[in-house]
């Protein structure tokens, strides 16, 4: 059945998929499980030989997961946007990330160390790469007019939707006795996995019932719509020659992104590790930062607005590098407190400045009408870019983890990522474009 544009209930759904599947990003990937992983897993190990921590085994967890979506990134993005079959990969890697999440609730210790792993990365292949497919339906479903509040819309649900769950977690892990669960063990945090699973599943199949059904284009296969988007991709490596500042800036981006991004992977696991924290402090840090974050990205964009892009990144860098040097020393729960209130205060502002600076770089490709033109390409990469930088932080973190049986050393060696990413950064010059009309 074709659905007219801006059909107020197939928007309404769209933005409700963000409400199923941000509760993985929140709840899994940061605030309970790593801890969780941490907790029930010997502090060393040997698997084929090879001498392993628990959070370094878990940092290489994340770096094989998006290894496999950094590969799978440019093929999915080429099927998004021949289209054809948008809403059956939508459904299969939502179905993917939920089960996943469900197989957690067998994770309980040393002996079943493999669920918890295959799940772990199961559900953070079928989260990022479900991404892809939902973003694609914006244009689909939208006018151009209505897209930033639209896609405003579900960043709003995504974010309640996620601390509302977390605030149930936090309930079920503090007194599990109202929810008639046992007060020593660990079923009720193995039931927090299973409520993300079901949270997401249920709430994304109403997404996708309201979401138009697929439209199958007669003789484009998959393949042939796979090799669009490496296609797509090498078109933008090659057109970076004739852009010097766009260059310059994606190098820069993709060395403070494999700090940005594995600190925040693996800031819950360093608290429980090395400070103690309990996973119920844990869920508090998370919330303080969520909040924090957004403040944080308003302030970023305020000073941005005062004196630029390139300074406001640099204060960003700075404070980033400040970060890592902190925690390296930290040796109390409060300290970690006004860490983790500084790493929110820079997590919102470093990506929305990055996104915001790259897109005023990207070629002014414009149609007749003076629009831009050819930007899902350039944008494609920019993602691809920050996937690999997320492969390289974590199996560097983990690297060192293993090597030195300290957190505290990996966490200081990220520092170089942001003095890396703030000397490239020095090179690039965010010119004002002429007025297009």
């Amino acid at each position: 059945m074709d659905r007219p544009l801006n059909d107020p209930r197939t928007l309404n759904g769209w933005a409700l998929f963000d409400w199923a599947n941000s509760a993985f990003a929140l709840v899994i990937t940061t605030a309970i499980f790593p801890p969780y992983f941490e907790g029930v897993i010997d502090e060393s190990f040997t698997v084929l030989g090879i001498p392993f921590t628990n959070s370094s085994w878990f940092a290489y967890l994340i770096t094989f997961s998006y290894l496999i979506i950094a590969l799978l990134s440019p093929v999915l993005s080429g099927i998004a946007d021949a289209g054809g079959r948008r809403k059956f990969f939508l459904q299969f890697f939502t179905t993917m990330g939920g089960l996943g999440c469900l197989s957690l609730f067998f994770f309980t210790g040393m002996e079943t160390m493999w669920i918890g792993s295959l799940g772990f990365i199961i559900g953070l292949i079928g989260f990022a790469g479900g991404l892809v497919f939902y973003n694609s339906f914006l244009p689909v479903i939208a006018t151009e007019d209505r897209f930033d509040r639209l896609s405003a819309r579900g960043f709003a649900m995504g974010y309640i939707g996620s601390v509302l769950l977390l605030l149930l977690n936090l309930a079920m892990v503090q007194q599990p006795g109202w929810f008639g669960l046992p007060a020593e063990g660990t079923l009720s945090v193995r039931i927090a996995f299973v409520t993300v699973g079901i949270w997401w599943l249920v709430f994304a199949y109403i997404s996708l019932s309201r979401l138009p059904d697929d439209v199958r284009i007669p003789g484009t296969g998959i393949a042939d719509m796979a090799s669009r988007g490496w296609e797509e991709l090498m078109g933008v490596w090659r057109r970076l020659t004739d852009y010097a500042d766009a260059k310059q800036f994606l190098i820069a981006f993709f060395c403070y992104s494999a700090g940005v991004q594995t600190i925040i992977f693996l800031a819950s696991i360093f608290a429980k590790k090395e400070l103690g924290f309990e996973t119920a402090e844990l869920i508090v840090v998370v919330l303080i930062l969520q909040i924090v974050a957004i403040a944080g990205a308003y302030l970023a964009a305020k000073i941005s607005e005062a004196r630029g892009n390139k300074f406001a990144l640099y204060v960003e860098l700075v404070i980033w590098t400040i970060i890592c040097v902190l925690a390296y020393f930290v040796d109390g729960k409060l300290q970690f407190y006004f860490i983790a209130g500084a790493v929110g205060l820079v997590m919102g502002g470093i990506q929305s400045l990055s996104r915001s600076t790259y897109a005023k770089v990207i070629p002014p490709d414009v149609d007749a009408s003076g629009r831009r033109v050819d930007t899902t390409s350039w944008f494609s990469f920019y993602d691809v870019l920050e996937k690999v930088a997320i492969v390289l932080g974590t199996f560097i973190f983990g690297f060192l983890d293993a090597l030195t049986g300290s957190m505290r050393t990996s966490i200081l060696i990220l520092a170089l990522f942001f003095v890396a990413g703030m000397f490239f950064l020095s090179r690039f010059q965010l010119k004002p474009r002429a007025t297009q009309t």
